[in-house]
Parts: C-alpha cells; sequence; structure tokens
C-alpha cells in the first residue's frame, strides 16, 4: 500500500501518536496525511532517546531471520527511507559496508549471513576473499568479507527534522514536554491523561505507543490492554568511543556479529568522522556514561580486523540504550508491533522492542501502523 491513499481511510480521526523518536515521528507524519494527529513527547525535544543515540546506519537488512519483522521492515524501509532522502534533501550517503571474517569459522558465518541476505531480498551483496578486501579497505585484515553495496549512513537529525515538517504541514502537531499518564477507553475513545506545565485530558479515535524505552510502562498505564502482553523490557546499552586521528576506511566495517548486537564496527558520520561501537553493556537502569575502562576490550576486538589501531587514539564518545525483549544468552527478539487484530482493543498499537533496525525501518514500520488502523 502507499502511505496516504484515502481509500483505506475515509473516516478521519483523531490520532495520539506516543513518542517524538524516528518511528513515532515516521508514524505521526504517515497518518497525518489523512487524519489529525497529535504527537505526545515527554522531552523538550525530537529524538532524544534511542534515535540520537546510535550508529546512524542504513542497514542492508541480511542479517534478520526469514518471517521477522526486522527482516520484513529493514529491506522495505532501506529503499523507501533513501528515496524519501533524495525527495526531502536528507544527508545520507551508500558507503557500503564490510562483514568480515578473521578465520575459516568466521568465514561460515559471513557466508551464512550472505545467505540470509538473498534470502531477504538484499541486493548486491558479493562475497569477497580477503585480498579483494583488502584491496578496498588496505588498513583491513581478514581472511573473507561480504560486500553489501546498499548500507549506509544517514544524517539522522535532518531525517526526523523532515519527518516533523511533513507532519505539521499536514496539520499535525507535537506538544513537548507532556508525558502520557494513562489511558482508558471510555465511549468508544481512548481518554489520555498528560502530565506537564498543561496537565489534563484529552479523547482521540486511535492511539500509537511508539514510547521506544517507555513503551512498556505506557502499556502498563492502560487498564484495559491485557498486563500480560506487555513484554518484559531488556535494557542493552551500547558504548561508542571516538578515534582520534585521520579516519583510515572509506566503508562500514563490521565483525561477525556477537551475542545482543552486530559487534564492535567501523561507522563513519556525515561529516567523514570516525568512531567505535556499540557493544553491549547489559544493564538494569538507564544511564549514559561511557566508561573509559572499556576502551581496553574495543582495542582488543577492533584489532581483529584493524591491527594497526594505535595506542591511546580511542576516546569515550557516547552511549546509546536499546530496548530489547531478550536478554543475555537469550535467541535476538523480534520487534513486537501488537495491532487490533491481536488484542482486540479498537483504535491501538503497541509498539515493543524497536531498536536496530529501527531507524532503517521507520518509514515502513509506519505504513504497517497505518494499515492496522485503518483494517
Amino acid at each position: 500500500m502507499t502511505a496516504g491513499l484515502p481509500d483505506k481511510r475515509q473516516r478521519r480521526m483523531q490520532v495520539l501518536v506516543i513518542g517524538a523518536g524516528v518511528v513515532g515521528l515516521a508514524a505521526a507524519r504517515n497518518m497525518a496525511l489523512g487524519h489529525d494527529v497529535v504527537v505526545a513527547e515527554k522531552a523538550a525535544a525530537i529524538g532524544t532517546g534511542t534515535s540520537s543515540r546510535n550508529s546512524e546506519v542504513v542497514h542492508g537488512g541480511m542479517y534478520y531471520p526469514t518471517g521477522t519483522l526486522r527482516a520484513r521492515h529493514s529491506v522495505a524501509g532501506r529503499r523507501m527511507l533513501y528515496a524519501y532522502c533524495e525527495s526531502h534533501g536528507v544527508p545520507c550517503r551508500k558507503l557500503g559496508k564490510l562483514v568480515v571474517a578473521a578465520d575459516a569459522a568466521e568465514t561460515a558465518k559471513v557466508e551464512a549471513i550472505a545467505k540470509q541476505g538473498e534470502i531477504n531480498g538484499v541486493e548486491g551483496l558479493v562475497l569477497i576473499d580477503g585480498q579483494a578486501a583488502r584491496a578496498m579497505e588496505p588498513e583491513l585484515s581478514c581472511a573473507a568479507a561480504l560486500h553489501s553495496p546498499e548500507t549506509g549512513i544517514i544524517d539522522s537529525h535532518r531525517y526526523m527534522l523532515a519527518l516533523r515538517g511533513d507532519l505539521e504541514d499536514a496539520g499535525g502537531m507535537i506538544a513537548f514536554n507532556t508525558p502520557v499518564l494513562g489511558l482508558e477507553r471510555r465511549n468508544g475513545r481512548w481518554h489520555a491523561r498528560f502530565g506537564g506545565a498543561e496537565a489534563g485530558e484529552a479523547a482521540f479515535d486511535a492511539v500509537v505507543n511508539a514510547a521506544g524505552l517507555g513503551a512498556q510502562a505506557i502499556a502498563r498505564a492502560m487498564p484495559d490492554y491485557p498486563a500480560a502482553r506487555v513484554p518484559r523490557l531488556v535494557l542493552a546499552k551500547g558504548n561508542y568511543f571516538s578515534y582520534s586521528g585521520r579516519p583510515v576506511f572509506k566503508r562500514l566495517v563490521y565483525p561477525t556479529p556477537m551475542p545482543g548486537g552486530l559487534g564492535v564496527h567501523v561507522t563513519l558520520d556525515m561529516a567523514g568522522r570516525m568512531r567505535f561501537g556499540p557493544d553491549v553493556e547489559w544493564i538494569e537502569h538507564e544511564n549514559y556514561d561511557v566508561d573509559p575502562a572499556r576502551a581496553e576490550v574495543f582495542y582488543a576486538r577492533i584489532r581483529t580486523y584493524w591491527p594497526g589501531l594505535p595506542d591511546h587514539s580511542l576516546t569515550p564518545d557516547y552511549a546509546g540504550i536499546r530496548p530489547k525483549l531478550s536478554g543475555r544468552g537469550e535467541p535476538q527478539g523480534d520487534f513486537m508491533i501488537d495491532t487490533p487484530a491481536d488484542h482486540g482493543l479498537p483504535g491501538l498499537v503497541q509498539m515493543f522492542g524497536i531498536e536496530s533496525p529501527g531507524l532503517t525501518s521507520s518509514l515502513s514500520l509506519a505504513e504497517a501502523v497505518a494499515d492496522a488502523l485503518a483494517a
């Protein structure tokens, strides 16, 4: 379905979207094409959580198991995202990516990633040997690599500003410093209680919970929503270290995946700066401090594919927190989108565990939300 077509949106609704991160903004922008939309954001600005604390990578979509929401939305969302960036002047760049294998055992893992990518419909994937990889990136050390030319980087803040602009151009609005304290269904509508300087209550026809790290808390504040459907929230902190020298790579470089994430990789931003991260640090409470002592592990991991990393060249940079649905030692959880067809409550979509590749998937996820509310 093409976003905004009126044939599936004949009844104009008042829609509340909770959370002005990248997925919330994408959903709000999509819904505003045919409805009256208000976004409630507890912070004072857009994208202050997970959306602004990541690698800003546009993922190819080759890691995710067949049939998962991650596989579906990362591939479709990537194509939509590049087209959106082009039409809206959002800075992005297809740098390409190398997923590298240090030895024969890791080569088998990279081959499996390539096969999964083909199943997922990822374009242009090519397996190359170590010599070919070094021809592309002379500082690289590896036995083999998978080249993904469709992987890139994006200015995520400019992207969110563009989504906000589309939302407001369509008549939607964002209420900042406005936490949602509770939601109750009465007389066929959702009644939301808001905190903040202008605390009060308002009624809506539909609600989209895109609160990221706060999604589970919002769901528990809905007495009509079955508590058993609220998944546990597992916090996985990802730390980043910046590199003090000149960038030595032109492409993104990823090791083979590690439990809980894709491994400490080379990330480049739109200004050409080179960083490394994220790692996976399981935490109990939100904390964005980067422990300088973690650099020791970073040096060891990075030198598996870049032996020339100089001593004393890494500096603590920033950290993000992934709202995971699975914990240490468990299989990777999928996105969870709980719709009226699933839980039976009209006009409610709950979104849980939207971490990487959530940025890449955002426009496709927005279409899925709109379709669920139109059904």
